[in-house]
């Protein structure tokens, strides 16, 4: 199976990956102090130990040829970084590295995370995604979600601006 949960074992590599597409997805847009310090902060094996010990929260990896292509973090109940919504499943990170981009493995991230809401009873998956990211809103937005609201993120002294965005289940 192409899609599979990242363990604990694994952290060293989910840290590794985590740090290489955020980025390569955000590094060119924001300043290295503020990039290196998000970078520290958010994934710290102090900080990814502890979402992966959340038993709320599941990390998985996509694998193309065997080599690992991309990763998803999904959150329900209060896991969740916007509330607790009970009916709701957010997909807080979902990252395909470089070499992998265009192959549709965004795709089946997508689609491995309206199951995992599913066999949770949620009605509604949601994301924030950062405003100038072009590319992100038209593939979110091609896939059925829509703006909902919108959030700051915090990258390093920098406040930008996110949009809410969500997917109905049927």
């Amino acid at each position: 199976m192409p899609i599979q949960p990242v363990t604990t074992n694994q952290l060293a590599v989910l840290q590794a990956i985590s740090r290489e597409t955020f980025s390569a997805t955000f590094g060119a847009d924001n300043s290295p102090t503020d990039l290196n310090d998000y970078l520290d902060q958010a994934y710290s094996t102090t900080q990814l130990t502890a979402e992966l010990e959340q038993p709320d929260s599941f990390f998985y990896f996509i694998y193309h040829h065997n080599d690992i292509a991309g990763y998803l973090k999904l959150n329900i109940n209060k896991a969740q970084t916007e509330g607790a919504a009970t009916d709701t499943l957010e997909i807080e990170r979902i990252y395909i590295r470089g070499p992998f981009k265009r192959l549709g493995l965004g795709t089946q991230l997508i689609n491995h995370a309206l199951t995992i809401a599913a066999q949770n009873h949620k009605t509604k998956v949601w994301l924030g995604v950062w405003e100038h990211n072009t590319a992100a809103l038209h593939f979110y937005t091609n896939l059925g979600f829509k703006q909902i609201g919108e959030h700051v993120f915090q990258l390093g002294t920098d406040a930008q601006r996110d949009l809410i965005m969500q997917k109905t289940l049927r």
